[in-house]
């Protein structure tokens, strides 16, 4: 079923389930009433800048909605999508997550992929004391009770990439990132691994989001040499400076970018060729071989079309329905609150598509790292996968600051 059949008069009609009361909530203090489905919010932007990506998280979210609906539900009720389009604007998340919340009497409101647009929905789902489901990787530095966090924070990417990147390449890193807290944060957090691995910063550099000129910047890495180019720029702008680095005919065996937000989704973009050589960190690649992921991407091929592509934040968006599914069978069907469904996520494992993940009490996800290698079909080789699930430190950069199952702990 495709997204547009979803939208109706309040702006969604249902067609997933996954539990046994409505657990609607009235107010901020109200318990969940009785009734035939349960309402959910998909917050994901269906036009405007971002939507180029979030509309491909809102269909790996509403997928994973219409395969436990097909199964059943949860407890016998189906989970019934509240579709918002917040059009790539901060404000316009607020506002419609509010509107998810109180109106729409939504139990969890999954959504959103950028910081901006999380920042903007974390106090109207602190003050209604509301769930929301973030799917993508960000940088660390928050600790709220009211956010289940599927994606990576910078420990999770970088611990193996950095000292991988300089033993394969050498220790000279030149930064290249969007102007915005993202960037700056990841790069905080890989000076501190450079100093403990011998590496050195030879410049660091932000330009705005959507910039598309990059022949300054590659002008600078020509004439630096550094051994690799840690980028974090996003979007559209990487899409640009991945082709122009290709132009330039800078060789990636030599002077490779090593990415912290390229995708699948970037790289279909960029064209196979140009981005061939070059390396990405995440905790899933399309191409991982596993019985789990095999069934997502073909189901997802099967429902959007052939030509489209998993990516890391997508099955982020996907295997977080299944948590809540999973949260939700654990409870008693009359005491189903997002307090409720909360604690009942922490410590849950569940086989998603990258692996085993596991919910830690500070609401982020122990993730499997891997380092990609992209050719030339648009696919990812893995080189480098972890023994082992990385637990999440969101404030790894900011010794004596960590994120607990009683929220931030200061020593």
């Amino acid at each position: 079923m495709k997204r547009r059949d979803f939208l109706g008069s309040l702006g969604a009609v249902g067609t997933t389930g996954m539990l046994s009361t409505p657990a609607l909530l009235s107010s901020a203090s109200r318990a969940f009433a009785q009734g035939n489905d349960i309402p959910v919010g998909l917050l994901f932007s269906l036009t405007g800048a971002v939507a180029v990506v979030e509309s491909t998280l809102h269909d790996a979210a509403l997928m994973a909605i219409e395969e436990i609906n097909a199964a059943g539900g949860v407890h016998g009720r189906q989970l019934r999508p509240i579709i918002e389009d917040p059009a790539s604007d901060p404000a316009t998340y607020a506002d419609r997550a509010r509107r998810l919340m109180i109106r729409d009497k939504c139990v969890s409101v999954f959504g959103s992929y950028t910081s901006a647009s999380r920042q903007a929905v974390l106090p109207v789902t602190e003050q209604r004391k509301n769930l929301y489901w973030y799917p993508t990787l960000y940088e660390g530095r928050e600790c709220s009770r009211n956010v289940m966090y599927g994606g990576a924070v910078p420990n999770q990417q970088q611990d193996d990439l950095i000292p991988w990147a300089i033993e394969n390449f050498g220790p000279r890193f030149y930064m290249i990132g969007n102007n915005y807290v993202y960037p700056k944060e990841e790069n905080n957090y890989c000076k501190t691994l450079l100093e403990q691995y011998g590496g050195e910063v030879v410049n660091e550099e932000y330009v705005p989001l959507g910039h598309s000129d990059f022949s300054s910047v590659i002008n600078r890495i020509r004439a630096e040499k550094p051994d690799v180019i840690f980028a974090t720029v996003v979007g559209d702008s990487d899409v640009a400076f991945a082709r122009q680095y290709h132009a330039a005919e800078l060789d990636p065996s030599k002077m490779p970018v090593v990415s912290l937000t390229r995708s699948e989704v970037e790289v279909k973009a960029i064209g196979g060729e140009a981005a061939a050589g070059h390396f990405s960190s995440a905790p899933y690649f399309m191409g991982h071989a596993t019985p789990e992921n095999e069934k997502f991407v073909e189901a997802y091929k099967s429902r959007y079309g052939g030509d489209q592509v998993t990516h890391f934040v997508s099955e982020a968006a996907y295997f977080q329905v299944y948590q809540f599914k999973a949260a939700l069978e654990k409870l008693d069907p009359a005491n189903i609150t997002p307090e409720t469904i909360r604690d009942a996520a922490v410590g849950l494992r569940l086989n998603a598509p990258q692996g085993e993940i596991l919910v830690d009490e500070n609401l982020h996800t122990h993730l499997w790292p891997k380092i990609g290698q992209w050719q030339a079909n648009g696919q990812a080789e893995v080189l480098v996968e972890s023994k082992e699930r990385i637990a999440p430190k969101p404030y790894a950069a900011y010794e004596g600051q960590t994120c607990t199952g009683q929220g931030l702990v200061k020593a």
